[in-house]
């Protein structure tokens, strides 16, 4: 017991390296071609995929990706670019035409692999027929402020844009398309993927239009005209220009949190993951998993302490204050709040991309004496929560978790340690 920071990173950090590309990414490399072999790629984690894959091909390459600002990686055959997340820019525009350009006039001989990771949405910016790049960004600003779920937010983005819901794999068509997935969304579904540049969308213009509406996100008329016309439209499943398009899923949030509860088990502790998958708004699932560790301390149910919960996903922040904010962080303030100084109890949520929120801090971690803390420095930890300022509180408190540029991305990373009844005594 005692001081649980170290092994609260030992956890985080394992489940870094797990996700790592040169780890999971050579297994699934395709055949070599008859024709040429082109690399093209979006994501926080795109450019360590294509160092892995140019230190695994034994035949000619050549490509281009685009990646965050400081996730680039050295590549000898294939170029990194560089450009802005969350919010795109022009850089992000200018890589995703020349992608567009790279994969035209392929024939059936060629093949394409498309390294596509979390991030994607935003590097990958290519707006749709009548739309702006000042439009984009303005809606990518409106969604990452609105509350709504990847998946929604996602929907939106697919039907505003000319590269993502397939049109990327149409544009390759008829080469031979391979795409390489890190999932960071919850249910790894492909399409939610960076937005699904290469495979198909089952969702629709109408359904991005209720998304809109459900959160009151104010769009400028050009999008309501792209999205009521049959150019919004992505592809189906089914279509002919999908026929010789194929998806492998690398690695995802699941195997890094087997790769954290493996170092819990090594230090002891017995460790049980809730969900690869968690959704919701930050500070209600915050109190909703302090509930089950106080229930764990208390009683000993539905696990017996010393132990640690491990849960994944993607929560959403309602964006209500003015304070320096992430999803986890978010959380993170939320859960401490809950718990109220609960005695054996510590804890970590942080983005496995390094970076929670606009900030380059990936999250932090909570102890029993957090609150107490917290008002000795006179700050009050509601209304922190209010403005959701959960970097600023934390970062106060030199609790604040950094790892710089992790290269790769398998969403949020949770774990609580619990352990001890709160009574004192140690559980069998």
């Amino acid at each position: 017991m005692g001081d649980r920071r170290p092994l609260l990173r030992a956890m985080f950090d394992a489940a870094i390296a797990a996700a790592q590309p040169a780890l999971c990414l050579p297994g699934h490399l395709p055949a070599r071609p008859k024709g040429r072999t082109l690399v093209i790629g979006a994501g926080k984690a795109s450019a360590a995929m294509a160092r892995a894959l140019e230190d695994h091909w034994d035949g000619p390459l050549e490509g281009l990706v685009v990646t965050r600002y400081g996730y680039e990686v050295p590549c000898q055959r294939i170029e990194i670019v560089q450009a802005a997340h969350p919010v795109p820019d022009a850089a992000g525009l200018q890589a995703s035409e020349r992608i567009r350009t790279l994969v035209s006039g392929l024939t059936e001989d060629d093949l394409v692999i498309a390294l596509i990771s979390g991030g994607g949405s935003s590097l990958l910016v290519a707006p749709g027929p009548g739309l702006t790049l000042a439009d984009k960004q303005a809606i990518n600003s409106a969604l990452l402020k609105s509350g709504a779920t990847i998946s929604e937010m996602n929907c939106v983005r697919r039907h505003l844009s000319s590269l993502k819901g397939g049109r990327l794999a149409a544009a390759c068509h008829p080469a031979k398309l391979v795409t390489l997935l890190i999932s960071d969304v919850p249910g790894d579904a492909p399409q939610d993927i960076a937005s699904g540049p290469t495979v198909a969308d089952p969702t629709t213009c109408a359904e991005a239009v209720a998304i809109i509406e459900r959160y009151r996100i104010a769009v400028p008329q050009a999008v309501r005209s792209l999205l009521a016309s049959p150019q919004g439209e992505t592809l189906k499943p089914g279509d002919p220009r999908l026929a010789r398009a194929e998806t492998r899923m690398i690695t995802a949030p699941q195997i890094a949190l087997e790769a954290a509860a493996r170092v819990a088990r090594g230090a002891g502790l017995n460790a049980h993951i809730l969900g690869d998958s968690l959704e919701g708004e930050s500070r209600d699932i915050g109190k909703a998993l302090a509930g089950i560790a106080r229930q764990v301390a208390l009683h000993g149910q539905p696990f017996a302490p010393p132990c640690v919960l491990l849960s994944g996903g993607e929560t959403t922040v309602t964006m209500r204050g003015n304070g320096r904010g992430g999803r986890n962080v978010e959380f993170l303030l939320s859960l401490a709040i809950a718990l109220d100084g609960l005695p054996g109890v510590h804890a970590m949520a942080g983005d496995t991309d390094g970076v929670d929120g606009a900030e380059e801090i990936a999250g932090a971690i909570a102890t029993p004496d957090t609150l107490q803390r917290a008002w000795g420095q006179g700050i009050n930890p509601r209304a922190s929560l209010d403005a959701n300022d959960g970097h600023g509180f934390f970062q106060a408190l030199g609790d604040s978790v950094v790892t710089g540029p992790t290269l790769t991305n398998v969403n949020d990373f949770r774990a609580i340690v619990i352990d001890r009844r709160i009574d004192g005594a140690t559980s069998p």
